[in-house]
């Protein structure tokens, strides 16, 4: 299976936590973005795919894009898309060749 560039057509944005402290000894938590890329999102439904892969059922979507060269995308990290944040549950390569990942997420609903 190839994964054609037309169905790669959400763009995500992959930030990671970076701690900082500030002059008076505060710590502060930003977001900073490590990559932006087009992805192709598919969303949990009863394809045979996801029931395959019942140890992931937290997972609420799956994010699949291209390897971005010099980062390593780890689950701690975050994506973002379309206004929502996902936390990464797990980061494949793509039938082992180096030029896809695949990423189970779960969106983090924001509370209140």
């Amino acid at each position: 299976m190839t994964m054609s560039f037309g169905k790669m057509n959400s763009f995500i944005t992959i930030v990671e936590k970076q701690h900082t402290t500030d002059d008076e000894g505060f710590k502060t938590e930003t977001d900073v973005t490590v990559a932006e890329v087009r992805a192709y999102r598919e969303g949990r439904h009863g394809s045979e795919k996801w029931a395959n892969m019942a140890q992931f059922s937290t997972a609420t979507d799956l994010f699949r894009f291209r390897v971005i060269p010099n980062v390593t995308v780890t689950t701690e990290m975050k994506i973002l898309c379309d206004g929502h944040t996902f936390e990464i549950f797990s980061v494949e390569d793509v039938k082992g060749r180096g030029m896809y990942l695949e990423a189970l997420v779960q969106e983090v609903k924001q509370s209140g």
